[in-house]
């Protein structure tokens, strides 16, 4: 089943990203290479693709586990969890319908 991972971030949390990102990527990455990855990406502070030093608030990742469970436990892990980059992280199923 897909599981959307929805995570807010801490303010002012670009630096902190920064330093994670090489970690987070990788596990993104090896959600893409099993085929389980739907889309993944950070939610821009402001409105553009590139925020700058305005960073982003949050980020959206909808991806498939065995069980909400396994899902909790893959975003439990997640290197922006481990340095605190992340204040709140909600792991719900999701129902994709578009595009089929």
């Amino acid at each position: 089943m897909l599981y959307a991972i929805i995570s807010e971030d801490v303010a002012n949390s670009l630096e902190l990203r920064m330093v994670a990102r090489p970690a987070h990527i990788k596990r993104l990455h090896n959600l893409q290479d099993a085929g389980r990855l739907v889309l993944a990406g950070p939610h821009p502070a402001i409105d553009s693709d590139n925020p700058g030093t305005a960073g982003f608030t949050g980020s959206l990742i909808v991806a498939e586990f065995e069980s909400l469970q396994a899902a909790q436990h893959w975003a439990d892990a997640d290197p922006y969890v481990a340095t605190k980059v992340y204040s709140n992280v909600t792991v719900k199923p999701f129902k994709k319908v578009f595009p089929q």
